[in-house]
């Protein structure tokens, strides 16, 4: 399903001139008009809005005018093949994608011809924090559910996003009000993928957590263990074929962290000044909360044992375990805190577009 298809939806309402516009500035080629409870009501393409013109209808005029009002459409669950077939037989390049009449999706014929191969290993996604620094908005949601758009809350996005990149199998973690995950995922059929919870009776920490995973699901292959609250293009399939192509036990993602001291440096030595540098920039690199860990790790960790991931790493290390690093530039997003939260819902709607 294509990113960004909220953005062609529009009401009976809306101008033709409107449609114009959201048609020139998003790729989808058609926009999609849909009640106030978001069920199907007809689309428009260019085709549509020109033809109207030539008969006489006006720019100002109610899109209603030029829409086609039984739009070809597809249900959520149909396959790619089938959503190719429907496509071509009816010689459009843009499908909306229905759940009971009301539109979830929209997919477009060129980004299904080129969906990537299906991904076997499975991705673990730590959703049982209680995000405490983002009170008051965490008091009756869990962080990961927290909006980023309208109905899209940051674990649907992460979600959508390992999707579209192949991957089909996930596992979420969950403590606190597990209730509001597994009410808007259920078991992810809705979402083309398949969903299986563990929920964490008292919280183990992102160590502790894996050894809620049934073997069966690394026994073939290495886990994508990531944050429910991070917001990021990291190319996933390419992570992955890097950790297999190494060995390791285990691969943590990192990231390059400038951080700016807010005050005037000074180097001295005996009482004397050496220099002085103004407001100095440092680069660390940061643990980016992405890891892909194999077989040989995930059966160190005990039963019920609280311990994060980076100590379980570290204690891989110290037993001459290998654990590789595995340097990226894409965008990234720690959403930790509320300026975090607000920088992310900024930059969603600039990259859904």
């Amino acid at each position: 399903m294509i990113d960004g298809w909220r953005q062609v939806l529009m009401r009976p309402s809306d101008s033709i001139k409107a449609a114009l516009e959201v048609l020139g500035n998003q790729a989808l080629r058609i926009v999609v008009v849909v009640d106030s409870y978001d069920r199907l009501l007809g689309v428009v393409t260019d085709g549509d809005i020109r033809r109207g013109l030539l008969s006489g209808v006006g720019l100002d005029e109610s899109i209603v005018q030029v829409m086609v009002k039984t739009p070809i459409s597809a249900d959520i669950t149909a396959s790619n093949e089938d959503l190719v077939k429907l496509m071509n037989d009816n010689d459009i390049l843009s499908i909306p994608l229905l759940d009971n009449g009301k539109v979830v999706g929209v997919e477009t014929l060129h980004n299904t011809l080129n969906t990537k191969e299906s991904i076997d290993s499975p991705v673990f996604i730590m959703a049982g924090g209680f995000g405490t620094r983002l009170r008051p908005l965490t008091n009756e949601c869990p962080k990961p559910m927290l909006e980023l758009a309208d109905d899209y809350p940051m674990l649907r996005v992460l979600i959508e996003q390992f999707k579209q990149q192949g991957f089909w199998k996930f596992f979420i973690s969950t403590h606190f009000l597990p209730e509001k995950i597994h009410s808007y995922f259920g078991n992810g059929e809705k979402f083309g993928v398949e969903i299986t919870y563990l929920h964490e009776d008292q919280p183990l920490g992102t160590g502790g957590a894996l050894s809620l995973l049934p073997e069966s699901a690394y026994e073939e292959s290495p886990i994508i263990l990531i944050n429910g609250d991070i917001l990021t293009q990291l190319d996933f399939s390419k992570l992955l074929s890097f950790h297999n192509r190494s060995g390791a036990e285990a691969t943590m993602c990192v990231r390059e962290f400038d951080y700016q001291i807010p005050y005037g440096v000074v180097s001295s030595n005996e009482g004397k000044l050496n220099g002085f540098k103004e407001k100095p920039v440092e680069t660390y690199t940061v643990n980016a909360g992405i890891y892909v860990l194999s077989k040989k790790i995930l059966t160190k960790v005990s039963s019920s044992t609280k311990i994060d991931l980076p100590s379980l790493l570290e204690q891989t290390v110290e037993n001459h375990g290998e654990v590789r690093v595995y340097p990226f530039y894409d965008y990234w997003l720690d959403i930790g805190r509320m300026e975090d939260f607000k920088r992310a819902r900024r930059d969603f709607t600039l990259l859904k577009r």
